[in-house]
C-alpha cells in the first residue's frame, strides 16, 4: 500500500494529455451542435479516420487542422485547449477573516462565517463557522439540498435531524442529508461553536 495514501475511497485523478484533452472538447463540441462524424470531417476538409483518432487523443493534429475544425465548429481555436488549461481551485481565508453572511438562521442568533468558496466544477461546497450567542434560539426546520457535515468545536448541544436527536460536544461529528428538518433543539452550553460543511451539485444551465 502507498505509505502517504489517504485511505480515501475517491478514485486517482488522472491528469490528460493534450491529445486527449483536445479530443474531448473537439468531441463535446461538435455533439453540441448536434453533428457526426462525417458530417464534422466533410465541413472540415479532413477524413473521418483522422477525426475519430482525434476525439480519442491518438494523434497530436496540426495546427492547420485545428484551424479547420474551429472554422467549422465555429469557435476559436483556443477553446480545443479549454480543458487542458483547467486551473485547480484553492480557496485561502486567514483566520478571522471568513466572510460573514445572511442565512435563515442569522435572525435567530445564529452567526454564520463563510471560510471558503469553490469556484468551479459541478459540485459545490461551503464551510462555515457557525455560532450561536448567548441569545441564539433553538431552530430545527433547516432544509436544503446536499450533505451536511457538523463538528463541533465549542459548546454543547442537542441537534436534531428528522425524527433523532444527538447530543453534541466538543470533537463530537455528524453527518447527514440535510434534506431533512434538521438544525439544533436544545442550546444546553453556550457559547457554542461548529463547522459546518455543505457539500451538494451545482446548477448547471
Amino acid at each position: 500500500m502507498e505509505p502517504h495514501a489517504t485511505g480515501s475511497a475517491a478514485a486517482a485523478v488522472t491528469e490528460k494529455t493534450l491529445e486527449q484533452a483536445i479530443g474531448v472538447q473537439v468531441r463535446m463540441l461538435r455533439r453540441r451542435i448536434g453533428i457526426t462524424v462525417a458530417e464534422l470531417a466533410t465541413a472540415s476538409g479532413i477524413s473521418g479516420g483522422m477525426l475519430s483518432k482525434i476525439e480519442n487523443g491518438q494523434i497530436s493534429p496540426s495546427l492547420a487542422t485545428l484551424q479547420a475544425l474551429a472554422l467549422a465548429l465555429n469557435v476559436p481555436i483556443t477553446n480545443f485547449f479549454a480543458s487542458f488549461e483547467e486551473k485547480r481551485d484553492c480557496s485561502f481565508v486567514k483566520a478571522g477573516t471568513g466572510v460573514v453572511i445572511e442565512r435563515r438562521g442569522t435572525k435567530a442568533g445564529h452567526q454564520y462565517s463563510l471560510l471558503g468558496a469553490a469556484l468551479g466544477g459541478t459540485l459545490r461546497v461551503e464551510p462555515y463557522l457557525i455560532t450561536l450567542h448567548r441569545d441564539a434560539a433553538s431552530y430545527t426546520a433547516f432544509q436544503h439540498e446536499g450533505t451536511e457535515f457538523i463538528y463541533m468545536l465549542s459548546g454543547e448541544v442537542v441537534y436534531r435531524h428528522g425524527d433523532q436527536a444527538y447530543h453534541l460536544t466538543p470533537g463530537d461529528a455528524l453527518l447527514f442529508d440535510s434534506a431533512a428538518p434538521h438544525g439544533p433543539e436544545k442550546l444546553l452550553t453556550q457559547p457554542i461553536s461548529y463547522l459546518s460543511i455543505i457539500a451538494y451539485t451545482r446548477e448547471t444551465t
